[in-house]
């Protein structure tokens, strides 16, 4: 009974939370104001202030992460829907898709090696530069931590958003198509967001950049698995 309470109130608080940052958001439309950094710190500081755990919280979240297999699953309507660009430009996303993810997982392994992270972190880590359902699959499977994934992921995926316009005034990006590639590939989730305040290309590059690096990503997993 205790934990059907406990699974409830954070569920509760967890959606109340999420709510109010979509109005902040729709008010203020700032990096600061995303409803997933907002969520995110608001249930961290709330589960401190309550001394409360990771677990007591999954209790009433957990069928959040479930979600997450119907939303992997969306990705595949975008794709269906950008049959067109994605033969007309198949042959730059293919090169853009395999450098950025080779330079995320370079990136990832050279600062946890030279911080000398256990090997499980370092597993946690590689696949945080894709969006969350899919960083989680992949971090599953090469001995990660699916749930330290999804942290790492947020906090690049808000990074990026964050300084990605910023970047954009000083690289000289011209083209919808290389702005939208930026966001999708450097901030997955949270850059799409972005790109698609910025125009309605960007918004459609990004979208299939970040599904297709997490795809990438997680067949790379796989094969590192069986290996």
């Amino acid at each position: 009974m205790i934990e059907i309470i406990q699974g409830s109130f954070w569920c509760a608080c967890t959606l109340t939370i999420y709510l109010s940052s979509q109005k902040l958001h729709r008010t203020y439309g700032r990096w600061w104001s995303s409803p997933m950094l907002v969520t995110w710190a608001g249930c961290g500081i709330l589960i401190l202030a309550l001394h409360a755990n990771y677990r007591e919280y999954l209790l009433g979240t957990n069928w959040m992460i479930w979600l997450l297999g119907p939303a992997t699953v969306a990705f595949a309507i975008p794709i269906y829907r950008q049959q067109a660009l994605i033969q007309k430009h198949w042959l730059l996303l293919c090169i853009g898709v395999a450098v950025g993810s080779l330079l995320a997982f370079a990136t990832c392994w050279g600062l946890a090696a030279f911080f000398h992270f256990s090997p499980e972190i370092r597993a946690s880590l590689l696949p945080r530069s894709v969006t969350t359902p899919l960083a989680m699959e992949a971090s599953s499977r090469i001995g990660g931590v699916p749930e330290l994934t999804a942290i790492f992921t947020a906090i690049t995926g808000l990074f990026g958003a964050a300084i990605g316009e910023s970047l954009l005034c000083f690289l000289p990006i011209r083209s919808s198509f290389a702005r939208g590639a930026l966001f999708g590939m450097g901030a997955h989730g949270a850059g799409v967001a972005k790109a698609r305040e910025i125009g309605q290309e960007e918004g459609v590059v990004a979208s299939l950049i970040m599904i297709l690096a997490g795809l990438l990503n997680v067949l790379l997993a796989g094969l590192i698995s069986s290996l």
